[in-house]
């Protein structure tokens, strides 16, 4: 049996923070090893188009390049139509059931769980690795939340210390539209590709 983190998300761009973020989880729990998987067609972000999803693949393959302990996994990507964490958790379940997964995501996942699709099947399939960062309008504190979600689901979460890095794919997308650099935000061979590909340079801001 091997231990694997899940980072999920549509990395658009996939950034410094998340391999911070990764790295962290992977030796603070001892890990076997990280799965960064890239969402299909994430039905909460509706609002903005999502960057083709080969372009954000190819982003996160150059971001794990020497990265020990980090794998690209395809596994949501290759899924048709609306992906959810709880199906895909299910379907991780099914395929490697020699495994034991820990779904890794910041505080405001945590406040935000409940609006998810199917929240208990999320929290009854896996450890949640919750990283604490500031989250606005928030009714109770990060601790406040994580015994609520376990009292009322029977859920597995763990604190993530992990130091804040004030970043976001928004924040870099919106960044390149106006013509501003993060060559310090994200890693080189992304910018690199970034820039080579012309990417999020004129784009609208959302």
């Amino acid at each position: 049996m091997a231990k694997i983190g899940i980072m999920g998300g549509t990395f658009d761009p996939i950034h410094n923070g998340h391999l911070m973020l990764g790295r962290q989880a992977l030796e603070e729990y001892q890990l076997d090893q990280i799965w960064f998987m890239p969402s299909g067609q994430p039905p909460h972000k509706k609002d903005h188009p999502v960057t083709d999803a080969d372009i954000r693949c190819e982003m996160v393959k150059l971001a794990l390049l020497g990265q020990s302990g980090f794998v690209f996994s395809d596994f949501e990507i290759r899924r048709p139509g609306n992906t959810y964490t709880a199906q895909t958790l299910a379907l991780l379940h099914q395929e490697y059931p020699q495994h034991e997964f820990y779904f890794i995501v910041g505080a405001d996942s945590l406040y935000e769980i409940e609006r998810w699709y199917e929240p208990e099947r999320i929290m009854s399939q896996t450890v949640i690795l919750a990283a604490g960062r500031e989250y606005e309008g928030i009714h109770r504190s990060l601790k406040g939340q994580m015994n609520y979600l376990k009292e009322k689901y029977g859920a597995q979460i763990e604190y993530l210390h992990c130091r804040e890095m004030d970043i976001s794919s928004e924040e870099i997308r919106s960044l390149t539209a106006e013509g501003q650099s993060v060559k310090d935000l994200v890693p080189e061979a992304v910018f690199v590709y970034m820039e080579k590909n012309h990417l999020y340079q004129n784009s609208v801001l959302v």
